[in-house]
């Protein structure tokens, strides 16, 4: 009897646990609960195109672009799914926008079903992921980190097959299609699968961080391989690659320890983006009645164009109409300006950016144009990314020679206005004129190094100077090498006077082997040039040497001296700066951290000139030997030291 009883109990605890386990299996299960997923897509565009659980944020607003989809009722079967509000667009019956509450959500796929009365329902498939990793595991960028510029269309091309694409499955073929190497706006062909082939290259450099100009889809007649025209925000361009080889260069990035720095914009997108032919609302666009009633004819004529000042995001005394002409503006007639005060245009934007973040596993964005949207939209964007991602960085675009202008668009900032970008990092163009001006010009009391003294001394304006973002040149400006009108001497001086401050470091592609644009100063086709070795057939090659000159090998070498060094400097990453007033032609700028001092030497004299060091005795150097970080030669600090010529001398406590 006992035996029987202790059986059945058996029998019956294991039959509770299957029913259980069932039940389990049904709650947690990847298919909607209760009803049969049905695995379809009626719907000609749903986005985000998926979506993930486990955000701060536990809502979602979907865009659903179907013909007369307003005339449909949306509903969803799925545990911890529910919809919040339907909103419907004032310019066309063709969207639709969900709201949906997923606080509650498990992961998985589930329906979206649209109904319309005396009409077939129309079924869409939607899913959402679990998350790849937490949070705070998304590290951004920081002044340990040196970022790699590439413009990818001219940089490599490793996949010809890519070159000529007829566009997305399902979508017409794209505009502009072939390739001209002779044309310097055309197409050149560099793509996705070229950096990833490259990456040792640039990691052998010194550089720890890639940023490329954007490579989502710019399906435009011409001038679409720089990227800042985007037709499409959730395409990678197919002249470029896929999104799996994007996914790809992220990831062989964080394998060699690397990041992946997304170019956004948040401004503006390309004439031909799937929406300009079927806006949703009347206000989707800034002065979107203007190019409405003129887009037959649409052109330079009928743009009403920014009016570049960016001033007036802080003037206090700059008029409304000024205010609108710099925020509300076009940039150009192909690049319609988005209306951020829009709240579903805000949403969207935010969104896409959190999307491109996680699908990509980004470790940090660059976004364009940053004084020229709504700033108040600026703030809820980079806040919405910092709330999600409290590590992670963003560095915006403010092209101002002005300290407080650039200081004010940084996180901490003490504004008088009460603003707070929320942003981590800005990019420093002030200090960037002031360390070429400081080396051209002649010596005299405002003119010369003093330049970069007094620049440095602006630092007191920033909430955090190592976070902004300092560089020599860009895919906008003319080279350094033709900034420095051709003297490697002298650009050398600057490349180690940028990459020393206490700041974050941003190179542009081929400024290691002296690429410039002399032909044409400030020419964007010519300044983004093709990098020698990228293509079958270039008669020079950087990638391995062949073909160089011998001032080319010296600063490749140079750089790469330079970035490696910076690579495993606590005192240039994190150190306390003290710099001496410019005496004689000279400038002496110290890093300091723990046991290492880096010192930074810049000589404008032509010949020997001896330096008595005993006025810098407070650096506690004196009978400590240093090591020269680019010759390797060493030395014991005294009381004097020789300088032999004109040129940057870079010091170290750290021997080996």
């Amino acid at each position: 009897m006992k035996t029987f009883n202790f059986r059945m109990f058996v029998i019956i605890l294991l039959s509770l646990k299957v029913v259980v386990s069932c039940k389990d299996a049904d709650v947690n299960s990847n298919s909607q609960n209760k009803t049969e997923l049905i695995n379809k897509n009626d719907i000609e565009r749903i986005e985000p195109p998926n979506w993930w659980i486990g955000f701060e944020n536990d809502s979602l607003q979907l865009l659903v672009k179907h013909q007369n989809i307003a005339d449909y009722q949306p509903s969803i079967s799925y545990e911890g799914v529910s919809i919040a509000k339907v909103s419907k667009g004032d310019n066309s019956n063709n969207y639709l926008f969900i709201d949906l509450d997923i606080s509650k959500a498990s992961s998985g796929k589930f329906n979206i079903t649209f109904e319309k009365e005396n009409s077939e329902s129309l079924i869409a498939t939607y899913e959402l992921k679990d998350r790849l990793k937490p949070s705070e595991e998304y590290i951004g960028f920081n002044s340990s980190d040196a970022v790699y510029l590439i413009t990818p269309d001219r940089f490599v091309n490793a996949t010809i097959e890519n070159d000529s694409p007829s566009g997305i499955e399902g979508q017409p073929e794209l505009l502009e299609r072939t390739i001209d190497r002779t044309n310097s706006y055309a197409r050149h062909g560099g793509d996705i699968s070229g950096v990833i082939k490259h990456i040792d290259y640039i990691k052998d450099l010194g550089f720890t961080a890639i940023w490329p100009q954007p490579m989502l889809i710019n399906d435009m007649q011409e001038g679409s391989y720089h990227g800042y025209a985007i037709t499409d925000l959730y395409q990678i361009d197919p002249r470029f690659g896929t999104i799996e080889e994007y996914k790809a260069l992220s990831k062989k990035l964080q394998d060699n320890g690397m990041k992946l720095i997304m170019d956004q914009v948040a401004n503006h997108c390309g004439l031909y983006h799937w929406w300009m032919k079927d806006l949703p609302f009347k206000d989707w666009l800034n002065l979107q009645r203007n190019f409405e009633e003129n887009k037959e004819n649409w052109g330079h004529s009928y743009t009403t164009y920014s009016n570049h000042r960016r001033t007036t995001n802080q003037d206090i005394y700059a008029s409304e109409a000024d205010k609108k002409g710099n925020n509300e503006g076009w940039f150009v007639a192909t690049m319609p300006d988005l209306n951020q005060r829009n709240p579903f245009m805000a949403t969207y934007i935010i969104q896409n950016s959190i999307w491109w973040i996680e699908t990509a596993q980004l470790g940090g964005i660059r976004q364009d144009t940053y004084p020229y949207p709504d700033k108040a939209f600026m703030s809820d964007w980079a806040g919405a990314i910092m709330t999600e991602y409290p590590n992670f960085t963003i560095v915006g675009e403010e092209w101002s020679y002005n300290p407080l202008l650039i200081g004010y668009w940084q996180e901490g900032a003490k504004n008088n206005d009460g603003y707070d970008s929320n942003l981590k990092s800005t990019m420093d163009f002030a200090m960037q004129k002031k360390v070429v001006d400081a080396i051209k010009e002649k010596e005299s009391w405002d003119k010369g190094l003093v330049k970069i003294y007094e620049g440095l001394a602006n630092d007191f304006h920033y909430a955090s100077p190592k976070d902004i973002m300092i560089f020599p040149d860009n895919h906008d400006m003319s080279r350094i090498f033709t900034q420095m009108d051709g003297d490697v001497v002298n650009t050398k001086m600057a490349m180690a006077t940028y990459a020393t401050m206490p700041r974050i470091m941003q190179m542009y592609y081929g400024t290691e082997i002296l690429m410039n644009d002399f032909e044409i100063p400030g020419d964007h086709g010519l300044i983004r040039t093709d990098f020698p070795g990228g293509w079958d057939g270039d008669a020079v090659n950087a990638f391995t040497g062949q073909g160089l000159t011998e001032a080319q090998k010296d600063m490749q070498l140079f750089i790469k001296k330079l970035f490696n060094y910076r690579k495993n400097s606590k005192a240039i990453h994190e150190g306390k700066t003290v710099h001496f007033a410019p005496f004689v032609g000279t400038y002496f700028m110290y890093r300091t951290f723990g046991d290492e001092t880096v010192v930074l030497i810049l000589n404008k004299n032509e010949d020997i000139i001896t330096i008595d060091l005993n006025y810098q005795s407070e650096m506690g150097l004196k009978g400590k030997t240093l090591k020269n970080i680019i010759t390797g030669e060493e030395k014991l600090w005294g009381d004097v030291i020789e300088l032999k010529s004109k040129g940057v001398t870079l010091l170290t406590t750290k021997i080996n």
